[in-house]
């Protein structure tokens, strides 16, 4: 018999002190500070009763905050009782009350029925107010409307993974999302390591990236990792290779209900009346966990079906829905699309079905205008992640021609986004299903083999690029015959890799014999014939045979003008490609005007965002720069360099191309201080993008090598050559222009650096293999025959150098011409040479010939023009002839600084040359504070260890020195 006192008025029952039953996983807990202080925010309010209700995707962590947040305030006394109850129907809150009850008058538990305790907590709550109340996993906003309508006081925290409704109830909405990476990486390690145990964390962030960061699969993972005293990576394999499994697996005293494919399955059931619901879920599996845009799913279902089954997946935080697009948790898209013949939502016909929706609806959504249409760009970029997804998952057993098309027209879009590596992914499953599909001897067969080929080229794999293009070059031939046009392409893509691999032996053969084969079979005024002799022309000038090249050049722009009309874009690339032999055959009189037509119709036809016009502004930029137009080639480049990261992106190699570009010009201005950082900034870029061994990153390191050496910074320009160097011999070759070109730095770098010992004999091996290679007339040996003459002379050999000199000036007049700017530099060298040897009878007239000639070639204000000026005062001083040296040290001087600056090197250099005419002029009272100047400048912009710095302290020094000996004797 019970006490009266037992059953007094509710309002008068004080709840004992501490009154708490919060389950464990309070304890288990990372992060989330962002989170607390919400729902701290969120239950302050002053009204008299105050709900918020956490949201979220099943394992999000919800009850895990709310246990953490019950905890903080259990602890500090804020609220008593704290109360949790496990929320899932109307009987289980039901029942958690009654339980609230009894802890509260223990004496009632076994005396009161039921239902009693429960209206006596609800009774106690509704007078009482310093209460907690958590109700977890809460299936719908009604199961506790009841409740919510008796009570007028106190906290009410509800975690649900339902997110609408809750505004009817007046509670405050926090939606939780998964953990940061940190976060994930130390949850992992705090369950893996609980017990002290010395545990390999190798993998553990590539394994909270592939859960996507979701606490209870990180438990579940964790939890396994330790039992079985795995690393993450291993577990990682585990799940890679058996995702059903792994999904389901529990470790020894886990809870079999908390894996990741039951808790959504318990989800999934709640959504059984909206059939298609879990259709569409099984569809969006097959994509990325990117926004998965809206346009997809045209077609699916008919719009309202559609949107029930949007809303419902949103609702239960399945999905998210908003107007970017469906995004999807990628541990449910793994889940989902992982079967398993046990789970109604995820039987394998079902899923299989999936997979082929998910194919068909991203195939009618691939955009209708070409893939190197810009306009197309936006749609295939969203589309994009989409398809690498299904690259990535779909089974290899998936065999359809749809699949094949996807895939194949996704790598082409990605190759002309300069994205090799995962247009390779794309054309390797594409060519795995056609065969399949088609059989090896099928015409798409073939093409696809093609486009894979010229995927590993893009990619700057040519070991596997070539033998690919044979193959299918061979099997081409034997299916279609030697004459059909795909036979005539498949020929010419050989050919191309034959000429990227530098073997022009093997290309320009190759190259005449489809010309001709395609003139025959398609006539001569066919576009692919203007092609095909278009990329004659082009290998006859990396040939160096310019006398070939040009014509032919010429010819083709004359009938694609005729055939195509003046603005096809096909016109636009020839007029390009004729400017661009017309500046390497360095006639920039006739390339930069071209360039400047070829951009202005360029920017008329196609628009000035297209990637044609970016490229024909970019050339036209380093024209400029060829012709020392600096002043508009460094703000063109920049524009450049802007427009192609706002339209192609920061990472596509056109703009890497185009930041290469700039940082030469910075250089060729003179500015290191901004050329060496972009270099830099590039060749990391590249290594990131295009991988460490591809021929574009192995010119950025060369090129970065340079500007350190033009830096007079030899201690990493000489390590940073020879590795370029070794790396250019493994990849390409030791007989590939590259390797010849990066033979030929390093043995700049090492005469820079005074060891001729080393130089010489570099000099000489690439000489013999660019005369064997590229035979004795390319502009290359003749570039290579100059440089050994010149490492002669600085070793004071002019017996050697002097008729090396001549040689290589007499063969660059015969075959670049009398006014090519190379054929003037070689005048020049020998002109400084003869003066070397004390020749000065030989050496003014041909420094006075060859200044008049720049001036007359390339204007008055070329660098070029500028340094012949300045060896010509040389001339004049060593003569002893001050009175026009000085003169025209000064002139020279005055150009300079007007058109370089006054802190360019050349300028510096030009200073100092003056400042020593002054001198040698016995007038020390203008060639000191020359000096003076100077020096404090080059130290400034060059710093103290460059060469130009010491050599005008060393000047400087001697000058002094003579001043003081004059005045002592005196």
């Amino acid at each position: 018999m019970l006490p009266a006192e037992a059953l007094r008025p509710v309002e008068e029952v004080a709840a004992p002190r501490n009154l708490v039953n919060l389950p464990v996983q309070a304890e288990l807990f990372v992060g989330r500070e962002k989170d607390l202080s919400d729902l701290e925010r969120a239950l302050d309010g002053q009204s008299r009763v105050v709900v918020a209700a956490v949201h979220g995707l099943g394992g999000i962590g919800k009850s895990t905050l709310a246990a953490r947040y019950a905890m903080k305030k259990a602890r500090s006394g804020t609220y008593n009782p704290v109360w949790w109850i496990i929320a899932d129907s109307p009987a289980s809150i039901e029942a958690g009350l009654a339980e609230l009850a009894a802890a509260l008058q223990p004496e009632l538990a076994d005396v009161l029925p039921s239902a009693a305790l429960t209206k006596r907590a609800i009774a106690w709550l509704a007078c009482h107010s310093d209460w907690l109340l958590l109700l977890d996993n809460v299936t719908k906003p009604d199961h506790v409307a009841d409740l919510m309508g008796r009570i007028s006081a106190g906290k009410l925290l509800v975690t649900s993974r339902l997110g609408a409704g809750w505004h009817r109830l007046g509670a405050s909405v926090l939606r939780l999302d998964v953990l940061s990476e940190k976060e994930a990486v130390d949850l992992l390690t705090r369950i893996v390591t609980h017990d002290g145990t010395d545990v390999d964390l190798d993998g553990a962030k590539e394994l909270v990236r592939e859960l996507g960061c979701l606490p209870l699969a990180i438990e579940q993972a964790g939890a396994y990792i330790h039992q079985n005293r795995l690393s993450p990576r291993a577990y990682l394999g585990l799940l890679q290779r058996y995702p059903a499994q792994m999904f389901e697996q529990v470790a020894q005293g886990g809870d079999s209900a908390r894996t990741i494919a039951r808790v959504w399955r318990v989800t999934l059931d709640q959504l059984t009346g909206i059939p298609l619901a879990g259709d569409l879920l099984r569809v969006l599996a097959w994509y990325g966990p990117e926004a998965i845009p809206h346009v997809l799913l045209e077609g699916f279902a008919e719009p309202p079906q559609l949107q029930q089954a949007l809303g419902a997946l949103s609702a239960y935080n399945m999905i998210n829905n908003d107007r970017s697009g469906i995004t999807v948790h990628r541990l449910v898209q793994a889940v989902t699309r992982t079967p398993d013949p046990a789970d109604p939502h995820r039987r394998p016909e079902d899923i299989r079905h999936a997979l082929h929706q998910a194919i068909t609806l991203i195939s009618a959504a691939l955009p209708s205008t070409p893939y190197n249409d810009p306009t197309s760009w936006p749609r295939w970029r969203t589309l994009v992640p989409h398809i690498a997804a299904l690259v990535a998952h779909a089974p290899a057993d998936t065999e359809t021609v749809d699949l094949a098309r996807l895939f194949n027209e996704s790598g082409l879009f990605l190759i002309g986004q300069g994205d090799a590596r995962r247009a390779i992914d794309c054309f390797e499953r594409a060519l795995d299903v056609i065969e399949k599909v088609r059989g090896h001897d099928h015409p798409d067969t073939l093409t696809s083999r093609n486009n894979l080929a010229g995927a590993y080229e893009s990619a700057g794999d040519l070991n596997r690029a070539i033998p690919l293009y044979e193959r299918t070059l061979a099997d081409t031939e034997r299916i279609l015959g030697p004459d059909h046009p795909n036979t005539l392409t498949s020929r010419n893509n050989l050919a191309g890799a034959y000429e990227s691999a530098g073997d022009l032996n093997r290309a320009i053969p190759l190259y005449e014999r489809t010309l001709a084969d395609t003139e025959r079979i398609l006539g001569p005024n066919h576009p692919n014939t203007l092609t095909s002799r278009n990329n004659l022309a082009y290998a006859y000038e990396s040939a160096g045979d310019l006398n070939r090249a040009i014509p032919l050049f010429e010819r083709t722009l004359a009938d694609r003008e005729r055939i195509l009309g003046p603005d096809h874009p096909d016109t636009l690339t020839s007029r390009n490609n004729l400017a661009y032999a017309y500046g390497a055959a360095g006639d920039l009189n006739r390339a930069i005007p071209l360039y400047e037509r070829t951009l202005a119709d360029t920017e008329r036809i196609l628009g000035p965002d297209h990637p044609d016009t970016l490229t024909s502004r970019n050339n036209l930029a380093g024209a400029y720069e060829s012709a020392g137009d600096l002043n508009r080639a460094i703000p063109l480049f920049e524009r450049t360099l802007a427009d192609r990261e706002r339209i192609l992106g920061p990472d596509h190699p056109d703009t890497l191309i185009s930041r290469n570009n700039l940082a030469g010009a910075y250089e060729s201005a003179g500015d290191l201080n901004r050329a060496i950082p972009l270099f830099e900034r590039t060749l990391a870029d590249r290594e990131r993008i295009l991988g460490p061994d591809h021929p574009d990153t192995l010119i950025s390191r060369n090129n970065l090598a340079g500007a350190y050496r033009a830096a007079g910074d030899l201690n990493r320009a000489i390590p940073l050559y020879e590795r370029t160097l070794a790396d250019t011999e493994r990849i390409l070759g030791p007989d590939h222009p590259n390797t010849l070109t990066s033979r030929n730095n390093l043995a700049g770098a090492y005469e820079s650096a005074g060891d001729l010992n080393r130089a010489i004999p570099l000099y000489e091996r690439t000489l013999a293999d660019t005369e064997r290679i590229l035979g004795p007339n390319h502009p290359n040996t003749l570039t290579s025959r100059n440089n050994l003459a010149y490492a002669y002379e600085s070793a004071g050999d002019l017996n050697r150098a002097i008729p090396l000199y001549e040689r290589t000036l007499a063969d660059r007049e015969r075959i670049l011409g009398p006014d090519h700017p190379d054929t003037l530099t070689s005048r020049n060298n020998l002109a400084y040479a003869y003066g070397a040897a004390g020749d000065l009878n030989r050496a003014i007239p041909l420094y006075e010939r060859t200044l008049a000639d720049t001036e007359r070639i390339l204007g008055p204000d070329h660098p070029d023009t500028l340094a012949s000026r300045n060896n010509l005062a040389y001339a004049y001083g060593a003569a002893g002839d001050l009175n026009r040296a000085i003169p025209l040290y000064e002139r020279t001087l005055a150009d300079r600084e007007r058109i370089l600056g006054p802190d360019h090197p050349d300028t510096l250099a030009s200073r100092n040359n003056l400042a020593y005419a002054y001198g040698a002029a016995g007038d020390l009272n203008r060639a000191i504070p020359l000096y003076e100047r100077t020096l404090a400048d080059a130290e400034r912009v060059l710093g103290d260890g460059h060469p130009i710095t010491e050599t005008v302290r060393s000047n400087l020094r001697a000058v002094k020195d003579d001043a003081s000996g004059g005045s002592s004797q005196g």
